[in-house]
């Protein structure tokens, strides 16, 4: 399995992602209202302004402080960021 870091020490499984997406538009701020109220919504911003919003296949909203572009390029990249079960052995 392999594991994207979005930011702040928190980690996301990259094969559970469905979408990044930027969360100024008027359907985004709606569906992470969705998520807040039906306690989906996790919040891995680290305090900081949200730059993107990350929807798992569980139907989790996850917010982080990085650029939607950069998680995007995270994920198809497989980039240093990209951590494996298998480097935690080591």
């Amino acid at each position: 399995m392999k594991f994207i870091s979005i930011h702040h020490g928190n980690l996301v499984a990259a094969d559970r992602v469905v979408a990044v997406l930027n969360p100024q538009s008027s359907p985004v701020k709606r569906l992470i209202q969705t998520g807040r109220d039906e306690k989906r919504l996790i919040d891995a911003s680290g305090g900081k302004k949200t730059k993107s919003v990350i929807i798992t296949d569980s139907d989790h909203i996850i917010l982080s402080s990085l650029q939607s572009q950069t998680l995007s390029k995270r994920l198809s990249d497989g980039a240093p960021d990209v951590i494996t079960e298998d480097e935690d052995d080591e």
